[in-house]
């Protein structure tokens, strides 16, 4: 044990107060995950829905006349490139918020808070076969399970460009930006507040709400989601970490759009109740 003396306790406190930093960098770092910061972080997911969807129109508007854009604006809710674009605008707000927020008001890693850990070759392999017997498994039960015939998502793969586009974001984007936001964030406050069993059932339900839109009428679909839902954050729950979600997600994906590539003739024929995924 080391005893400071009187006049070196009074030097230390001079520096501190000569030392604004220093005495900054003493203080404790906040509590991560609380209530009121999921609360901050839902009104901010709002807030920057809005803000893309508002940016997305403002660029189609200046950058139209220029690239010869001839869609007008009210079909633009159909358009794939425009749907994606937007989300894809969506989803580099809430990334940059959530890593200034982890980063500097957390003052933490943004890997090391959301649990993105490093993975061995063998296991990245382990969770590639997963993913990809996920979606075969998920292909065998849409087989037995009762099938709608037309659901919004089949609608918007109305062409070879526009199914190219989607897969494309379902694997580039989607498995990266959800497992961040269920996986990474969500679950990190679930976990905390209501524990692990909690974490997996909150996290794999909200997944599915996410892809009601997409799948509305087709509820069958929707139960399989929330099966793949269940898989991603059972995994996430066993391993402490984001990134085998991740890659099981990103396999899952990337074999859905694999076999509907085959399946169609490289998008060419689109057959009714043909995709389950994300």
């Amino acid at each position: 044990m080391t005893f400071h003396s009187e006049t070196e306790h009074h030097e230390q406190s001079s520096n501190l107060a000569d030392n604004p930093a220093a005495e900054l960098d003493a203080r404790p770092l906040p509590e991560q995950w609380r209530i009121r910061d999921l609360l901050i972080f839902i009104a901010v997911g709002f807030f920057t829905l809005v803000a893309a969807n508002f940016l997305v129109f403002i660029g189609y508007i200046f950058l139209g006349p220029l690239v010869h854009w001839t869609a007008p604006i009210e079909d633009l809710k159909t358009n794939v490139i425009f749907l994606l674009s937007f989300q894809l605008v969506w989803y580099i707000l809430l990334l940059a918020y959530i890593y200034f927020f982890i980063t500097w008001y957390y003052k933490a890693s943004f890997a090391g808070a959301l649990k993105w850990k490093g993975l061995s070759v063998h296991r990245t392999i382990r969770y590639l076969l997963g993913g990809a017997a996920l979606s075969l498994a998920v292909v065998l039960m849409s087989l037995v399970l009762p099938q709608q015939k037309s659901y919004p998502l089949e609608k918007l793969f109305n062409s070879p460009a526009s199914a190219y586009a989607i897969a494309a974001f379902a694997v580039l984007v989607a498995p990266f930006m959800e497992e961040l936001l269920f996986r990474g964030l969500l679950f990190a406050f679930f976990e905390k507040h209501g524990g692990l069993t909690f974490a997996v059932a909150a996290t794999a339900i909200l997944f599915a709400g996410l892809h009601i839109p997409e799948y509305w009428g087709a509820w069958t679909n929707v139960l399989m989601i929330l099966i793949v839902g269940f898989a991603f954050s059972i995994v996430r729950g066993l391993t402490g970490s984001v990134t085998p979600s991740f890659v099981l997600h990103l396999a899952y994906n990337g074999s859905q759009m694999l076999l509907l590539f085959l399946q169609t003739q490289h998008f060419h024929r689109m057959p009714a109740g043909f995709l389950i995924f994300r």
